[in-house]
């Protein structure tokens, strides 16, 4: 039986976060691919895409109380094999009907997988002397950014689709086959993981933390189609804003604690916010390709460290016990980079994409003033 401080059994839990990130991102270029092929509008696709997010929660509700029956191994195998045969299905949708069934599907496995394998990182990292979750949520970012750039260097090889999501699919299998032997086999004891209502100063911190998870859900589902209806790239290279905004939280959330420690946490998140609101500044009101890309950096980098500070004030807020506060702002968070982008498709139909992300900066706008509230 794999022990929780072993490098294996932290190598396996990374590689579990890997898929997860790296299996989401191969969704992003082929945004515009399927939208093309099936002829669709912006509201419709919003609808799509509403179903992974509908997907996505379902499951996270179902897999607290089975992970907690049967242990986290068994949901993270399952959950993560089933994102990478589902994948290449995706091509394969001739129908709105057909596609919104396999995202529902997708968004399922991939709903599943993060919260299993986010339960299995909480007790290997209980068991260690040293804190792992910044470096474990920060493989899903460098999973992220690998899928969008893989997918995206195989569509700017001319090969089709199909066979772009067969190579990535194969990818996540062999990684999920790697860590199988090694991720924990031992149920937790059953607890009563239920939602709560937020309460006192969580209000504010799930709303914040709800804008951020909304804005980096945006930029999953919608920048390869806006850069490519904006003309600054072609379609094959509609993954490349995701894959730098990718990289841009990889490296943000590896030197996110240190910044903490050194800046402190109010500091830190006025900075980030003004840091992501700039970057979406760059990216929209810039016509040069070269420097508008750049503006999916700072996003990147500004979103990276915003989550963690609100989660960690959650923790430390006295308002409601920390466990409880923190439930309900992951539910909040995750509310908003589920079901959000869908809501984003419902604004771009009536005001176009480029208004609904400035919509979102302005959004994030709300983080740098509140930011002093939240952190009290």
């Amino acid at each position: 039986m794999p022990n929780s401080n072993t490098p294996a059994t932290r190598l396996a839990t990374r590689l579990g976060f890997l898929v997860a990130g790296f299996g989401i991102a191969c969704w992003a270029p082929m945004v515009p691919f399927i939208k093309s092929n099936l002829g669709i509008s912006e509201a419709i696709l919003g609808v799509l895409l509403l179903c992974i997010g509908f997907g996505s929660l379902v499951a996270m509700v179902l897999t607290g109380i089975i992970a907690a029956r049967i242990g986290s191994r068994p949901v993270i195998l399952i959950s993560g094999f089933a994102l990478a045969l589902i994948l290449p299905l995706l091509p394969y949708a001739t129908s709105i009907e057909v596609l919104g069934v396999f995202l529902f599907a997708f968004g399922a496995a991939m709903g599943s997988l993060d919260v299993a394998i986010n339960l299995h990182a909480i007790e290997v990292e209980q068991a260690s002397d040293k804190p792992l979750m910044s470096g474990f949520h920060a493989m899903f970012s460098l999973g992220a950014f690998i899928g969008a750039g893989f997918i995206t260097l195989l569509l700017s090889l001319q090969l089709n689709l199909l066979t772009a999501c067969l190579a990535g699919a194969v990818i996540m299998i062999g990684a999920m086959a790697c860590s199988a032997p090694k991720l924990l086999r031992d149920r937790p004891p059953a607890g009563d993981a239920t939602l709560a209502m937020p309460r006192g100063k969580i209000w504010l911190i799930a709303a914040l933390t709800a804008i951020a998870f909304l804005a980096e859900g945006g930029i999953l589902d919608w920048s390869a189609l806006l850069i490519v209806a904006t003309e600054k790239v072609q379609a094959s290279h509609g993954g490349l804003g995701y894959m730098l905004f990718a990289m841009a939280m990889v490296a943000g959330r590896l030197n996110g604690d240190r910044l903490a420690t050194r800046f402190g946490d109010y500091r830190l998140l006025v900075s980030s916010g003004c840091l992501s609101v700039a970057g979406f500044v760059v990216l929209l009101a810039i016509d040069q390709t070269s420097i508008s890309l750049a503006g999916f950096t700072l996003i990147g980098l500004g979103l990276a460290n915003i989550v963690p500070v609100l989660f960690r004030r959650a923790g430390q807020q006295k308002d409601m016990p920390p466990a409880l506060a923190i439930a309900a702002v992951t539910t909040a968070g995750y509310a908003g980079i589920l079901i959000g982008p869908a809501l984003i498709g419902f604004v771009a139909e009536w005001v176009g994409l480029t208004t609904s992300f400035w919509c979102l900066a302005a959004l994030l706008v709300l983080v740098v003033v509140n930011a002093k509230g939240s952190c009290r």
